[in-house]
């Protein structure tokens, strides 16, 4: 019973650890930036969780069956792609930063214009897709070593185990991107600042970037 419950909470607290992650929290704010409402935001943050369920699921199951000699020249390059996916998602957070618009006001006789930039939040489907297919990435790139050495530690020597184990691990993976969706969407949601959301794009957008840059080059 006792070896039950420890077993247990080691693969809740390595699920919860794993999904803080820098690279996972940087793309996922990235895309959390837009939600409209703290119902949306947890429901993008579940779709990131199905994504990475899905391929650490499957590379482990592979794993498991062919050992180290399957996919062992795939998964070191795959870590290249989350950087590339960073890279990505950061660009366009600054695309959002940079989409400045100007409308002309009178006051008077006297013309000016405002430049400023319009809050692009809304309950979009695209940004579940997107999530969905972030944490397909992040499954791939970030479930060979800890996965793997997950399993050994807590002795798994079969399937049923194993996928036991990944039940587990998700699990804590879910509840630390949930929590995290919830605390980063909350403030900006409540706010509804166009300033604030213009300069969540620009941090957001930038350190994805720069990030990203240094997954790519192995510095990260």
């Amino acid at each position: 019973m006792l070896e039950s419950i420890s077993f247990m909470a080691l693969a809740l607290a390595l699920g919860f650890r794993h999904s803080y992650d820098s690279d996972h929290l940087i793309a996922a704010s990235n895309i959390l930036r837009k939600a409209d409402s703290v119902k949306s935001s947890i429901k993008i943050g579940f779709s990131w969780v199905l994504g990475h369920m899905l391929t650490a699921a499957i590379i482990t199951i592979i794993l498991f069956i062919f050992k180290e000699s399957f996919l062992s020249n795939i998964l070191p390059h795959s870590e290249k792609i989350a950087a590339i996916m960073l890279i990505m998602l950061g660009i366009l957070s600054l695309r959002d930063f940079l989409s400045l618009h100007s409308h002309a006001h009178r006051h008077g006789n006297i013309v000016h214009s405002h430049p400023h930039i319009h809050l692009k939040r809304h309950h979009d489907r695209h940004s579940h897709r997107h999530m969905f297919g972030v944490g397909v990435v992040h499954g791939l790139a970030s479930n060979n070593e800890l996965l793997m050495l997950f399993a050994a530690s807590l002795a798994v020597t079969s399937l049923a185990g194993l996928i036991a184990a990944i039940g587990l691990f998700s699990f804590g993976v879910a509840l630390g991107m949930l929590l995290f969706a919830f605390v980063f969407s909350y403030p900006l949601i409540k706010l509804h600042s166009e300033k604030i959301y213009n300069l969540v794009s620009l941090g957001t957008g930038s350190i994805g970037v720069v990030y990203g840059v240094l997954m790519l080059f192995a510095f990260a």
